[in-house]
């Protein structure tokens, strides 16, 4: 009979999670975990089969984490623009995190679409809020978060890896402007994709 673990996979995640947030997720080694937790990596790779499965395990973590910010976004109008507040400031607040969870690292077969599926339930929430509070179509909000998505996640880039530092009242109204541009454009009914062609 194979001896019993001493940490539980829940406390494993849980330091595992604790390294990635203050040093990202490349510090979360079996070896160091093994230290962290006061034992040898043994215990890691009989709860876990490998050190991938427990990074995603830790990704789960974060991802939620992110989730707490965005919980109470219906209490508040625009509520998509607090979910974009609330994106920025997780990314200012705990930038190792929303590296872990928006800034990974993926092989060719990763598409925009496979992308916004990882995001979890926060795309729908925020569909949902754009159809309901702007008279949008399925397609038409789709399309509104798509383009504000990419907007904030290039913000959440700056401030996460420290190229700029932005105050609430600029970020507040460069989500404006954007989203007010593309509300626009939708409304309009005129959107189309027009190529680049050499003269």
């Amino acid at each position: 009979m194979p001896p019993k673990a001493r940490y539980t996979r829940e406390e494993i995640v849980q330091k595992a999670f604790e390294i990635a947030r203050e040093k990202g997720i490349d510090a979360v080694v079996a070896r160091e975990l093994g230290k962290a937790l006061g034992t040898s990596s043994s215990p890691i790779f009989t709860a876990f089969k490998n050190m991938e499965e427990l990074q995603k395990e830790v990704r789960k973590v974060a991802l939620r984490e992110f989730e707490a910010y965005v919980a109470d976004a219906l209490n508040y109008t625009p509520a998509f623009k607090y979910v974009g507040m609330k994106m920025i400031e997780f990314a200012m607040r705990e930038p190792k995190l929303f590296q872990l969870v928006y800034m990974r690292e993926h092989g060719e077969s990763q598409t925009y679409d496979m992308l916004i599926g990882e995001l979890g339930d926060t795309v729908e929430v925020c569909i949902d809020i754009m159809q309901k509070d702007y008279a949008l179509n399925r397609q038409e909000a789709e399309l509104l978060f798509n383009q504000v998505w990419l907007h904030t996640f290039g913000i959440c880039v700056l401030v996460a890896g420290k190229v700029c530092h932005l105050t609430p009242e600029e970020i507040s109204e460069m989500l404006s402007v954007e989203f007010q541009g593309i509300m626009m454009l939708v409304k309009s009914g005129t959107y189309k994709s027009n190529p680049v062609n050499k003269k």
